[in-house]
């Protein structure tokens, strides 16, 4: 079949595994951290979320078959899908854990986080409807550069930090994967590169392991092999009026994942691919549903790096595969055995392959001209980086950001800002620095205007520690206001630039 090559493993490998620790995260997270029942976590909460997978990859699949058989082409990738990193820790530590904490209840909790999945999937099918317009309108370069970012300095940079912590693994599988898939050497009996990387890494850590050296491994839990098949349930429903609160963080969460499938969409169309946009958000807004009302409590998107998969050789098989492994897998249980024969480090380096891979196709794809905008569009997500791994470090000495005082509460205020909606702050940033450089003034003033109010209810640049929205009169911080002026402010002096660019093409015409 056309649409099954060889190198399906080494997308499924990446794709797979990916899916698979974000789901293991989730539960180590509600079970470790927030006491969650086990058997509430791993056969509700974790089935009912691999079961959009599930369908998310199921519905690519076929999305991809049949963009083979239109074009007559047989080098067609699927685009790839699975669970939002961002939202998982967004709902961990903005919904199901303060619920928890709250109440005391943890049906509650999930309850709530069922009724906020749900909300955003909804808020998402209505923004699909935009999809193909944005395509049209807004320029490559801030497309391509927000994912650029996100790519560089989260899909890269924090993986490559599992491979310097144990760097006999890491750097052993990093460097076999770019010799593999960069200077195109084949491996031995022709094996998929990604295969033969985990191999190495893997065998590398069992073998120390066995010798008596070297870290060990933890399990999450003692969990046995129990069929949990997720089914739906209107439970949520009774919970609206707690989840009232916590409803606030499905429009951000909406926005952001579906600007980022608009994004990846350009992305594989750049790659030769050409999707169309709506079918891809329709897709991930009905799957997110889908798995809010059985049970789940993320949401799912397309994920970054098609052209990434597409380098490995991947076709339509891998997100078959992948679909099929994530639901049944959760539904036996079997996901967190996987994740322990697996080590970090030796995963780590796909992750690392697919960051590079997007971002040198953000500078190629995009004009020459407009390099610049998509390094502008890497700041917010260093400020997203920068939290992340500065937020862990305060936590690890028994503190947290909001005990900060003076300059430091001052600094880490502004850093929240800048890192809170990092990928529309890029995109509208990206996109306001390539009508600088074409010279469309007009559309540079309309986009600091809506960065203006954007800021003003918390959309970007939310001064709180959730990214959550809020009124503009009741702003949680005076910056909040300042900011939305200073935008305001350079939106004017855009639109001023305008006017003078009219005139003086008007008074060249009647020349």
């Amino acid at each position: 079949m056309a649409w099954i090559r060889p190198g399906d493993l080494n997308g499924f490998l990446g794709l797979a595994l990916d899916n698979v620790t974000q789901l293991v995260i989730l539960a180590s997270l509600l079970i470790g951290v927030f006491q969650f029942p086990a058997d509430l976590v791993l056969y509700r909460m974790v089935p009912g979320t691999a079961l959009g997978v599930l369908v998310g990859d199921l519905v690519y699949t076929w999305l991809a078959v049949r963009l083979m058989r239109r074009t007559g082409r047989q080098d067609v990738t699927a685009m790839p899908f699975g669970i939002d990193t961002p939202t998982l820790f967004a709902m961990v530590f903005g919904v199901l854990g303060p619920v928890k904490l709250a109440s005391g209840d943890a049906r509650l909790a999930w309850h709530v986080a069922m009724a906020t999945t749900v909300a955003i999937g909804l808020i998402k099918i209505v923004l699909a409807f935009a999809g193909d317009w944005t395509r049209r309108v807004v320029p490559r370069a801030a497309l391509l550069g927000s994912i650029a970012g996100v790519a560089t300095l989260l899909i890269a940079f924090l993986p490559f930090l599992k491979v310097l912590r144990d760097p006999v693994i890491g750097l052993a599988s990093l460097v076999v994967l770019l010799v593999a898939l960069m200077g195109r050497v084949r491996m031995p009996l022709g094996a998929p590169a990604v295969f033969v990387s985990v191999v190495v890494g893997a065998g590398l850590f069992w073998g120390r392991a066995w010798a008596g050296y070297g870290p060990g491994t933890g399990h999450l839990a003692e969990v046995s092999l129990k069929l949990a098949v997720p089914w739906p349930t209107l439970e949520w429903l009774s919970a609206l009026p707690a989840a009232l609160p916590y409803l606030s963080l499905a429009l951000p969460f909406a926005l952001v994942t579906t600007i980022g499938g608009i994004d990846n969409t350009e992305s594989a169309a750049a790659a030769g691919d050409e999707y169309r946009t709506r079918d891809i958000l329709m897709t991930e807004a009905g799957a997110t549903v889908l798995a809010g009302i059985f049970g789940g409590v993320i949401q799912n998107t397309p994920y970054i790096g098609q052209p990434a998969y597409k380098a490995m050789g991947a076709r339509a098989g891998y997100t078959l595969a992948t679909g099929l492994v994530i639901g049944i897998g959760a539904m036996v249980g079997v996901l967190s055995v996987l994740v322990v024969v697996l080590p970090e480090a030796a995963v780590a380096p796909i992750l690392i392959f697919i960051g590079l891979e997007i971002t040198a196709q953000a500078f190629h794809a995009s004009p020459r001209e407009h390099g610049a905008a998509v390094a502008l569009a890497f700041v917010p997500a260093a400020a997203a980086v920068v939290l992340i791994e500065a937020g862990a470090a305060i936590g690890a000495l028994g503190k947290s950001p909001q005990e900060l005082t003076a300059d430091a509460a001052v600094a880490w205020r502004t850093l929240q800002m800048l890192g809170n909606g990092f990928i529309l702050i890029a995109l509208l940033w990206a996109w306001a620095l390539v009508s600088i450089i074409e010279r469309r003034f007009a559309v540079t003033a309309a986009l600091f205007a809506v960065a203006s109010a954007g800021t003003l209810c918390g959309l970007i640049h939310s001064p709180l520690p959730s990214g959550a929205l809020f009124w503009p009169w009741a702003a949680p911080s005076p910056a909040t206001a300042a900011l939305a002026g200073a935008y305001g402010l350079v939106a004017a002096l855009s639109w001023a630039l305008a006017l003078r660019e009219f005139a003086l093409f008007s008074r060249a015409g009647t020349r």
